[in-house]
């Protein structure tokens, strides 16, 4: 009976993870799906109690030691966890995904470590099976850590060297020879079999990661997220519990098609975001644009969207990092109160994750019906009167469309040089975060409002308030 009841609550979380990540795709429903996931996610924890209390008699003498340890793991988890998300800024968010994403990679090589190390006979089936799980959650420990600090500055140019490709290729292979070798050893992968094993794993996480520039960091957070789902999966698999096995491959296989999607969004092949330099600035000169950058006033700039018929704001990491939305909105009410069609663009990789800026314009309370996708919005450009960047950059970029030189040529674009005006808020005149110098910035249309997104935000809140004052006056 007491086993029944496990296999229940295990069905039971698998339903809540797989309804939570439906009412996720809205964000609506959004909150409401994180938190039946996370309840389905209590339940599994329930459950893995639950079945220690009915262990086999040979297990018992370390029954209590082990739920201690538990109870430790999940007091230590939880507190850090919940600490950690009340503090953590909206820019932090990427970073501490890739981590937490990186911490569930590790937790299903752990689990694969302590099968193989175990003495019970494992089936040759299930031995490949832990294999798989150990080289993909070790991979993904690894690489989400570097991309950790890729995203919190610790690591701030891509590391790459002559005949990379091959070195990865050979740390790969020789990874796969020590998992054969594994399987094929009688009794079971000793200890410095398996050591081995994880090293060249670990290291080929890294290898893999350090070469990929910043400009990939979404596809790649969302790329080792799949990996994670797919890694627990397959321990779930072992162990036999079928909620590990629902949610690892719910997880795998929506981080595998939020991976397609955002490179098809940039439109390249997961190959090419993997092994390409892309972002090396030395492909990315810009030296043959043509014009120059003409500055413009904040007061100027929100007085002309004031009088605007249409507006289009396009955000970017910029104004995350000057936290700057609170402010943003504040002024877009001001344009809507005054009669201004204000509308929000985002790109599929706008920031340093999937749905960053999503996040952050949800944070700021601006309504669903104000953001629309690329694909929903790209025509509306050339009606429109002006369109405000901020903190955007290769998003925005027209070479994209028609120099073939640039790295990010074919990449669909946000066309914000389409429209009538251009504002560009930016705090100096740095490249983006692919290194590649943005052709809309000289253009014709467009003038630059240097300064912290905060600052100029709050400037055009002031201007556009100046107005109605004088007006009522």
């Amino acid at each position: 009976m007491s086993f029944l009841i496990v296999d229940l609550c295990g069905l039971l979380a698998a339903f809540l993870f797989i309804y939570g990540l439906k009412r996720m795709a809205s964000p609506v429903t959004a909150r409401s799906g994180i938190r039946v996931a996370g309840f389905g996610m209590a339940l599994v924890v329930l459950a893995a109690f639950l079945y220690a209390m009915h262990v086999t008699p040979a297990a018992r003498p370390h029954l209590g030691t082990n739920v201690l340890l538990a109870v430790i793991a999940l007091v230590l988890g939880l507190g850090w966890a919940w600490w950690r998300g009340k503090r953590v800024a909206i820019t932090a968010m990427p970073q501490m995904v890739a981590l937490y994403n990186g911490m569930g990679g590790g937790a299903a090589a752990a689990i694969a470590a302590v099968e193989l190390l175990s003495h019970e006979a494992l089936t040759a089936l299930h031995l490949g099976v832990a294999l798989a799980g150990a080289l993909i959650g070790a991979v993904s420990l690894s690489g989400s850590v570097v991309a950790w600090a890729k995203l919190d500055g610790r690591l701030r140019k891509p590391w790459r060297i002559k005949g990379q490709k091959v070195l990865n290729a050979l740390v790969l292979l020789a990874a796969l020879a020590l998992g054969l070798a594994a399987l094929l050893a009688s009794g079971g992968p000793g200890p410095g079999l398996t050591a081995a094993f994880f090293v060249l794993a670990l290291a080929f996480g890294i290898l893999m990661t350090l070469p990929i520039g910043g400009a990939d960091m979404p596809v790649l957070i969302s790329l080792y997220n799949a990996c994670t789902g797919l890694a627990v999966g397959l321990e779930g698999y072992v162990l036999g519990n079928p909620a590990l096995m629902i949610a690892g491959m719910v997880v795998g296989a929506a981080g595998t098609l939020l991976t397609l999607l955002m490179a098809k969004a940039m439109n390249r092949s997961l190959a090419n975001v993997l092994f390409s330099n892309f972002g090396d600035v030395s492909l990315a000169s810009g030296d043959d644009i043509q014009g120059q950058m003409k500055p413009a006033e904040a007061s100027d700039a929100a007085i002309t969207m004031r009088y605007a018929d249409k507006v289009i704001i396009v955000p970017g990491y910029g104004l995350a990092a000057a936290q700057a939305q609170q402010k943003l909105y504040e002024f877009v009410k001001l344009l809507a109160e005054a009669g201004v069609d204000v509308k929000f663009a985002v790109h599929p990789v706008a920031g340093r994750m999937p749905g960053h800026m999503d996040v952050l314009l949800a944070e700021a309370g601006v309504p669903y019906d104000m953001i629309f996708a690329l694909e929903d919005i790209n025509d509306a450009f050339p009606d429109t009167d002006v369109v405000l960047v901020i903190g955007a950059n290769d998003v925005v970029n027209p070479a994209a469309r028609s120099d073939k030189s640039s790295p990010i040529y074919g990449m669909p674009i946000l066309d914000a040089d389409r429209a009538q005006q251009v504002y560009v808020v930016k705090r100096g005149q740095g490249k983006g975060y692919a290194g590649v110098e943005n052709a809309l910035f000289y253009a014709d249309n467009c003038n630059m409002v240097y300064g912290d997104a905060q600052a100029v935000m709050a400037k055009m809140v002031q201007a556009v308030k100046a107005l109605g004052d004088a007006g009522a006056a």
